[in-house]
């Protein structure tokens, strides 16, 4: 019997009140707490768990065995991360980020789905299985604190582990729409980087320089031109080994919810005019390329000023079969191109991971599909995703079919201000990932 969303609400309560925000160091021994928590729950269920210190980043690494003949048993490698994106601005939250809240039948708080919430699930359904003594498979943990920021101890971590895995299992995903489940078959990738231009020595009076001088707000905007998408398209250098989906896959994507339809619950604008009925082909199978923050002079004072310096953050989200070196590097070469002469560029790449495809043939692939039709009473639709996870396509060379999938909605309001999960979907998940579980058992 799964147990009352009330209980599993209260033990979850405890994981979403750690603050483990990695993207701030002042938190680091919030996101260490945060693997205690998840190494302390596989020890309850019964298992044995660590924490691994890679490279000043810990992971939560441990197993429960099978209940009966472990050593002939299948393996289940399950992640999740328990870091969190920060919460600011908080002025925008009904409810402390760090409470967990129910709230008209949504549970609200940072990290509820993404991902805390979700892992809760996998550790909660092994947890139950083990109790009963009915686990039928050995289910490893890998976890870690660093998915937010784009950290690779986890993928480092999985290419120096020998033993491996049948199967993963990953939710840290969603569904378009409440009721579909979908299994993501495809990943984009993702290099981050980070732009600085120089024009000079000093800040500059504008009456007596402007026009003249070089303007580093004006030059980190050439800067940037030679990279951004124009008609939802990036440069031709950036779409190189771009393989387009099929016309089976394209067929699918037309009977999804319209992309207006999508845009407008986000209360979002279109990019451009045909940006609302390409959303899918531009999320999902072509590069694109985002700004995310810009930093120069003083946007709010009335200073009349040249600035000299000016930075930004920005990302290209790969496709398959897009290598992510190469891009960076093609990235960092038409920055430089495009900067304005005199102007001093600096383009440090911050991180990388490459995309994935995964094989829908694979025989996990089809118990998950059973499991959900069964379970949520709809079988999944087979779709690609626009973010990234850099374990999954590390999970795919090594040979190890990931099942990724979740319990997000479009407005679950990921890594915005009151980030919730539908109340329901916390006691379903756990059931899911139960009978997930038992059906692994057969994969041998």
């Amino acid at each position: 019997m799964t147990p009352s969303l009330d209980s599993l609400r209260a033990e979850l309560a405890e994981l979403i009140a750690i603050p483990s925000l990695s993207a701030d160091p002042a938190h680091a021994e919030d996101v260490r707490a945060a693997a205690e928590w998840v190494a302390a729950r596989v020890r309850t269920a019964g298992g044995e768990a660590e924490l691994v210190d890679w490279e000043g980043r810990p992971l939560a690494v441990g197993e429960v065995r099978a209940s009966r003949a472990p050593q002939s048993a299948p393996t289940v490698l399950c992640y999740g991360h328990f870091d969190v994106q920060p919460p600011d601005p908080l002025e925008l939250w009904s409810s402390p980020p760090f409470e967990l809240t129910e709230t008209d039948g949504w549970l609200v708080a940072r990290g509820v789905v993404d991902d805390k919430g979700q892992l809760f699930m996998l550790l909660k359904a092994t947890e139950l299985l083990a109790a009963a003594g009915e686990l039928p498979v050995n289910v490893r943990f890998a976890c870690d604190g660093e998915e937010e920021i784009g950290g690779h101890s986890i993928v480092d971590w999985l290419a120096a582990d020998e033993r491996g895995a049948d199967v993963a299992v990953v939710f840290d995903s969603g569904m378009q729409r409440p009721g579909v489940p979908e299994l993501n078959v495809a990943m984009r990738g993702l290099c981050y980087l980070h732009v600085e231009v120089r024009t000079g020595a000093r800040d500059l009076h504008s009456g007596m320089y402007g026009g003249a001088a070089l303007n580093a707000a004006h030059a980190l905007q050439q800067t940037l031109a030679g990279v951004l998408p124009v008609d939802g398209r990036v440069p031709a250098p950036l779409r190189a080994g771009v393989v387009p989906p099929g016309a089976d896959e394209l067929a699918g994507w037309r009977g999804l919810q319209p992309g207006a339809e999508v845009l407008a619950e986000q209360g979002a604008r279109p990019a451009d005019p045909r940006a609302a009925e390409e959303l899918y082909l531009r999320t999902w199978a072509e590069p694109s390329v985002d700004v995310h923050g810009l930093a120069c002079g003083s946007p709010r004072l009335i200073k009349t000023v040249l600035p000299v310096h000016a930075e930004a953050n920005l990302s290209v989200r790969l496709v398959p079969d897009q290598d992510p070196d190469a891009i960076a590097e093609t990235m960092t070469e038409l920055l430089r191109a495009a900067a304005p002469a005199g102007a001093e560029v600096d383009v440090t790449v911050q991180s990388r991971n490459p995309p994935a495809l995964v094989p829908a043939d694979a025989p996990a692939i089809q118990v998950a599909l059973d499991v959900f039709e069964e379970v949520v009473g709809r079988r999944p639709l087979l779709v690609r995703s626009g973010g990234s996870i850099p374990l999954v396509a590390a999970l795919v060379e090594r040979g190890i079919p990931p099942i990724v999938t979740g319990f997000a909605l479009p407005d679950s309001n990921l890594h915005s201000p009151d980030e919730r999960m539908r109340s329901e979907y916390l006691p379903l998940g756990v059931e899911t990932a139960r009978t997930l579980l038992r059906r692994f058992g057969d994969l041998r």
